[in-house]
């Protein structure tokens, strides 16, 4: 499943207690963002069940370029916050909530990037998140593609 976010990427900050047990997210922006990847994820599923077991996440996240940016730090990439542990955090929460996979539990491998947007671009993030399972002929329990299904061909 691959999709974009249109949106100001926000990490998953910490949260503050504010009595009686309940806690509240610290930052205004998490929420906005969390709506964008879930309705985006959710978009993008087209009513297919949720993705489950072994996941693999590739994400891309677009930040604003600030507007004293030097061409050293266009070279150095956006080194400073947000921190991309926390966008990652905000993004897995938003992709369990719109049922794009069962549980940010199931993602076993991630590569993120954080760049600068370009001029011409728009901040957000590209999500790309696959399977890590060998496909599986729907008429064989467990038996792998390159089987030989005497109703599919293992196709």
């Amino acid at each position: 499943m691959k999709f974009t976010v249109i949106g100001l990427p926000a990490p998953q900050g910490s949260k503050r207690h504010v009595g009686h047990g309940v806690m509240v997210e610290s930052s205004k922006k998490v929420a906005p963002w969390r709506e964008a990847v879930a309705n985006a994820a959710h978009a993008a599923r087209n009513g297919a069940e949720p993705l489950d077991g072994p996941l693999s996440l590739t994400v891309n996240f677009w930040l604003p370029r600030p507007a004293s940016l030097t061409k050293k730090r266009i070279a150095d990439g956006p080194c400073r916050k947000p921190d991309i542990d926390k966008l990652i955090r905000s993004s897995c929460d938003a992709l369990t909530t719109a049922g794009a996979i069962a549980d940010d539990a199931r993602i076993v491998s991630i590569v993120a990037t954080k760049r600068y947007v370009e001029p011409t671009g728009h901040v957000g993030a590209d999500f790309a998140i696959e399977s890590m399972r060998p496909a599986t002929c729907p008429h064989s329990s467990g038996q792998t593609t390159e089987g030989n299904c005497a109703r599919c061909g293992g196709k």
